[in-house]
């Protein structure tokens, strides 16, 4: 016949559990002597009783023994977090090789391949993307092509302003032929010479006003 195991629960009456108390301890110190003892462990103990007095035991030295646990605990903490951070990272690789797939068939989708499994609902889907794709490329298209001409129009504007600043500079510059000084000169003295008179007077100074045209003998 098997037992059940006894459940175990708070000692009510306070001197039967002063006495336990006693027992126990005394078993648990000399345990954890022992221990340290027989299989060269480092041991400490720390018991405190339930009025609050303190008993405790160590094979070498409690606060060494407690530095020591402190960075264990810590080393175990940082192994922790790092071991979370490696399966998150796991999980987020994971995640992100799986969009990639789907993105990989979504693309050879539009460019028309491994269309064989697609239902009518799914081409007509992919025809959709493409008419908006379309829409999005014929809009971005015309957009470079007004800005081009605005470009060209603004560099027209420039040119047709130094063009400008040129005739005008151009226009205040007569240009003359390097003869022209010379023929001036010389139409001059054909002017003058024209001027001479050339006709003669003969008689008395009186009559000088009669004038006698000069004739060939």
């Amino acid at each position: 016949m098997v037992r059940g195991k006894t459940q175990m629960k708070r000692i009510e009456n306070a001197t039967s559990r002063q006495v336990t108390f006693s027992k126990r301890r005394n078993g648990l110190l000399k345990k954890a002597f022992e221990l340290s003892v027989l299989c060269d462990a480092e041991v400490a103990l720390i018991v405190f009783s339930p009025r609050g007095k303190l008993y405790e035991f160590s094979s070498s030295s409690m606060n060494k023994t407690i530095e020591r646990y402190q960075r264990y605990s810590k080393d175990v903490q940082v192994d922790r977090t790092i071991e979370q951070s490696m399966q998150h990272l796991k999980y987020e690789a994971a995640n992100m090789a799986k969009k990639i797939e789907l993105l990989e068939v979504s693309k050879r989708k539009l460019l028309g391949e491994n269309l064989g499994s697609c239902s009518l609902e799914e081409l007509q889907q992919i025809e959709n993307q493409l008419e908006r794709s379309l829409t999005t490329i014929r809009a971005r298209k015309t957009q470079l092509f007004r800005e081009q001409i605005e470009d060209l129009k603004e560099k027209e504007r420039l040119l047709d302003e130094e063009n400008a600043v040129l005739r005008k500079k151009c226009g205040g510059q007569k240009m003359e032929h390097p003869n022209h000084h010379r023929q001036t000169e010389l139409f001059g003295q054909s002017n003058q010479n024209a001027d001479v008179e050339t006709e003669l007077f003969i008689g008395r100074p009186e009559r000088a006003n009669t004038r006698y045209p000069l004739q060939d003998y």
